[in-house]
């Protein structure tokens, strides 16, 4: 599959896919021409690379990860510091999730103006 093609079935710019090569996260083989030719799996390994950034992974996390993927297998340390990660996640999720009841108080408070709101017209 060439890069284009790659690109557009995962939904990222080609910028990103020759991104995820310098990191080592995903890897092409190249045609007589200098093409980059990805292999069926591709896509799925971008979509697996973006929700691993979506959660806040750093390249060289994912880097770590991405083998374990594939073998199955993971070594008792990253197994440490993915649980790190996961409370890490859990508590952006806490955070995020009273930002949106803070916002939802704010937005109730807008179209029901009344005395709890000190900034009317």
């Amino acid at each position: 599959m060439r890069i284009g093609e790659v690109a557009e079935r995962a939904g990222v710019s080609v910028r990103a896919l020759r991104y995820y090569e310098e990191q080592d996260l995903l890897h092409s083989e190249r045609s007589p021409g200098g093409q980059r030719h990805y292999p069926d799996t591709a896509v799925r390994r971008v979509l697996l690379i973006q929700q691993l950034y979506a959660a806040g992974l750093p390249s060289r996390r994912v880097r770590e990860v991405l083998p374990c993927v594939d073998s199955g297998e993971v070594p008792p340390a990253l197994l440490d510091r993915l649980a790190a990660e996961r409370v890490r996640i859990d508590q952006r999720i806490t955070d995020m999730l009273a930002v949106r009841d803070r916002l939802d108080d704010v937005i109730t408070i807008a179209r029901n103006p009344g005395s709890d709101c000190s900034h009317t017209r």
